[in-house]
């Protein structure tokens, strides 16, 4: 069962718009093969491991202990695989790692990006509608000012030294 707190995140996550884009479904497909691949190679390396002189990954719980060491580059040197097949399962989980890691950091920095772009232009929309309803109240004021202006003129004017009484 899935805790409710990982299930609010999760439906928030995938219910957004933003999350059913291109690059968060790859993240998601990219994390979902990874799993597979790092279940699949602590399985074959345990294969490719046993009977070998010198092995020390010889069950699955250490295989899968060592698959996710080396899949995040940790290698703590606990459990190695000493056969040729084994470092060849090796070498895959790792290049297939550092490629699943790249990508998913993509995925997650583009939508960072993205939501900030979105940010952005919602802001300069909204400094525009402001400068426009800025200018509209300057514009007003400036016509009453002439208004004013022409009206002061006008009693200037007509009570000026040449006015008739």
């Amino acid at each position: 069962m899935v805790p409710s707190f990982l299930a609010a995140v999760l439906t928030r996550l995938f219910g957004d718009e933003a999350w059913r884009r291109l690059h968060a479904k790859a993240a998601f497909w990219v994390t979902v093969v990874m799993t597979v691949v790092l279940l699949a190679g602590a399985a074959l390396v345990v294969v490719a491991e046993s009977g070998a002189q010198h092995a020390n990954i010889t069950s699955y719980p250490r295989a899968l202990w060592w698959s996710l060491e080396t899949a995040t580059t940790v290698g703590y040197g606990d459990f190695y695989p000493v056969t040729l097949w084994g470092r060849i399962i090796a070498s895959l989980l790792m290049l297939s790692a550092i490629t699943a890691f790249g990508v998913i950091t993509a995925a997650l920095a583009t939508w960072f990006v993205g939501h900030a772009q979105e940010d952005m232009i919602r802001l300069g929309k909204a400094v525009g509608n402001h400068a426009r309803e800025d200018a509209e109240t300057l514009r007003s004021e400036l016509r009453t000012l002439h208004a004013r202006f022409d009206h002061v003129e006008n009693l200037i004017r007509d009570k000026g030294p040449h006015s008739t009484p």
